[in-house]
């Protein structure tokens, strides 16, 4: 729908219609019957009741500080903090999580480390692809050291 600016009322306009409108539902409703204005006056008191309370809005001046920050008025040290708590917390809770993984890993290498140095093995034996297929296949020393020692003890 395309309007022009002179199809729209102006406020005065707008005023005497608005008080034209009520003087007519005034004198309608004066001739209605009183069982018909007791339900009117019933069913408004209801949706009066059950009407949801409007949202207030305050206005609060907006000032940007020196810095260049946003304020809304004078703010508390907690309302300043508020924020800044929870930064803290996550920024130590993420240093302490790295700090646990690195002490896991040095232990988990340490580990290793004993395993290889008190293990009868010399550790250059893990690097050599041969061992590696000697493991596998199984352990031919065992059968090897039986025989030494068959042959040194008289039977």
């Amino acid at each position: 729908m395309n309007r022009n600016n002179k199809d729209l009322l102006n406020p005065t306009e707008v005023d005497q219609f608005g008080l034209a409108t009520a003087a007519l539902l005034r004198q309608g409703s004066q001739s209605l019957p009183a069982g018909v204005k007791d339900r009117l006056y019933a069913a408004r008191l209801k949706a009066l009741s059950l009407k949801k309370p409007e949202k207030v809005r305050v206005q609060q001046h907006v000032l940007a500080n020196f810095t260049g920050n946003w304020s809304v008025g004078s703010r508390s040290f907690w309302d300043n903090v508020g924020w800044v708590a929870p930064l803290v917390v996550l920024v130590f809770g993420l240093i302490g999580i790295a700090q646990w993984q690195q002490d896991s890993r040095i232990n988990d290498i340490a580990e290793l480390d004993v395993a290889l140095l008190t293990d009868d093995v010399p550790p250059d034996a893990y690097a050599d692809s041969g061992f590696m297929g000697f493991l596998k296949n199984g352990s031919l020393g065992d059968s090897g050291q039986e025989s030494l020692d068959s042959s040194k003890s008289p039977s």
